[in-house]
């Protein structure tokens, strides 16, 4: 029968949600396998500590609850058969599953807490099996774990850049209140698609309070116990600009500022020249009203084109000459407190440091200036930047239990673990200790799911307490002592 007979396929069949050699697996491990056990690790990578983050959304989104059925089998019968062009689908097994368990998955996970701070090359999370029958369910949802990387990654990089900014704030401004909204969302639009800007968009959330990516809030509401994770301005666009053509673009300008009289808005100003936009439109003909604005409010001039360094450092200048300039009890310039800047375009982790280097030696404080970042945020990331890997490490078969590890003589950097894990503090540092030769007591991973049920639901708030960067801890500490 033709694939197209069969209709439309359901994007929900966890059966489907997996790699396709997965789906022989079950045939090939040792006869008399009744137990698997896997973990899921950075192996290295471009950060040395990780925040750990996005397990949470995987459970509930795919395995928590009876989410096996029997239309599920059926359809996966079908598109295997197809797919393979002969039969190798456990139907029984996944008949069993369903029949003795009611379509709940029979997995045991444990995990660090979301948001803890894991140095690379430990246990982030353990999977293994609790029923005998079915020890292969362990693998088969390798694909789905191992996308933890994804938002791990993303968490990890943001709050990187978090450090960077705090840094800077520390060393040119007067207080580093403004950090949460230092690092504004922009990437929606730059991702693959509307899951993954709303995954890679709440990672993001887990150290920031800014963000223009909607999806990033809904799944932060439906997910993470959050009511609203982020905030946003009114804010102009290219559109809104030229469409009052080139000549009349300080009419757009002062548009901007008469439609929204108070609060924040931020107005993107290079659409022609951003330099004379902040000479002349800003800086001569709207300068009063800015000014007069400013009682109220707070206007944010976006540049949007250029290396970030030299206008970012050319539009504070412009901006500087025109409205004045304070001096901060750290010896650094300040805008009014009614005039800032956000760089949204060309940000990353590197050029965010560039920039504020810059910044700071031409005597600007860091106060001055917030960044939107995008594709770098939640784009140019992928399963490597981290390492990040999921492996079997024990075994037990015909009633033995086995250590289980790989060990290529061509890439060291894969050695895998061995047997089964516990993640401890020993001496104030985070140690994987391995063979079962761990102390349970003092196992950091928590049993988080089994048997279909979740057992532990973090808030995102919990989640930003534990991944918060010291810097903000030391800060908080001094200010209520």
């Amino acid at each position: 029968m033709a694939a197209s007979a069969h209709g439309e396929l359901n994007a929900d069949n966890i059966i489907l949600l997996a790699d396709s050699y997965k789906v022989s697996h079950y045939k090939q491990y040792p006869p008399g396998t009744s137990h698997l056990y896997a973990y899921f690790e950075s192996r290295g990578g471009k950060y040395p500590n990780c925040v750990f983050f996005g397990l949470q959304y995987v459970l509930k989104r795919w395995l928590v609850g009876p989410v096996l059925t029997e239309a599920m089998i059926v359809e996966a019968a079908d598109v295997y058969k197809l797919h393979f062009g002969q039969t190798i689908f456990n139907e029984d097994g996944w008949r069993y599953i369903l029949e003795t368990y009611k379509g709940h998955i029979p997995l045991r996970i444990k995990a660090v807490p979301e948001g803890s701070i894991i140095p690379v090359k430990n246990v982030m999370f353990s999977v293994e099996s609790t029923d005998p029958k079915v020890p292969w369910l362990v693998t088969y949802f390798e694909t789905l774990f191992v996308q933890v990387w994804y938002p791990m990654t993303v968490a990890t990089s943001s709050r990187a850049q978090k450090e960077v900014i705090a840094r800077y704030l520390g060393e040119t401004a007067d207080n580093i209140d403004s950090l949460p909204f230092k690092l504004h969302d922009f990437g929606f639009r730059g991702v693959s698609s509307v899951e993954t800007a709303g995954i890679g968009g709440c990672a993001h959330l887990t150290s920031f309070l800014g963000s223009d990516t909607v999806a990033a809030i809904t799944l932060a509401r439906k997910y993470y116990n959050c009511p609203m994770a982020a905030y946003s301005i009114p804010a102009s666009e290219h559109s809104t600009i030229i469409t009052w053509g080139k000549n009349d673009e300080v009419e757009a300008y002062r548009n901007i500022l008469t439609q929204f009289p108070t609060g924040l808005v931020a107005c993107v100003s290079d659409s022609f020249d951003i330099f004379n936009a902040c000479e002349n439109h800003w800086g001569e003909e709207l300068r009063d009203a800015v000014i007069a604005r400013g009682r109220d409010g707070i206007l944010v001039v976006r540049p949007d084109s250029g290396d970030p360094v030299t206008v970012v450092l050319k539009v504070l200048e412009i901006l500087g000459a025109k409205y004045g300039t304070v001096t901060n009890s750290k010896g650094y310039k300040q805008l009014p407190p009614y005039l800032r800047v956000i760089q949204g375009d060309g940000i990353s982790h590197e050029t965010i440091g560039d920039v504020l280097e810059a910044m700071k030696v031409a005597n600007w404080s860091a106060e001055n200036v917030a960044f939107g970042e995008g594709g770098s945020l939640l784009q140019k990331v992928h399963r490597d930047t981290q390492k990040c890997a999921f492996k079997v490490s024990s075994a037990e078969v015909a009633g033995v239990l086995v250590n289980v590890y790989k060990e290529p003589i061509t890439d060291k950097g894969k050695i895998s673990k061995k047997g089964r894990l516990t993640l401890e503090l020993q001496n104030g540092q985070y140690v994987t200790v391995q063979e079962g030769q761990g102390d349970a007591s003092k196992d950091i991973l928590q049993t988080v799911f089994e048997d279909g049920r979740l057992l532990i639901d973090h808030s995102l708030d919990e989640i930003r307490a534990r991944a918060e960067i010291d810097l903000v801890k030391e800060y908080k500490q001094r200010k209520t002592s």
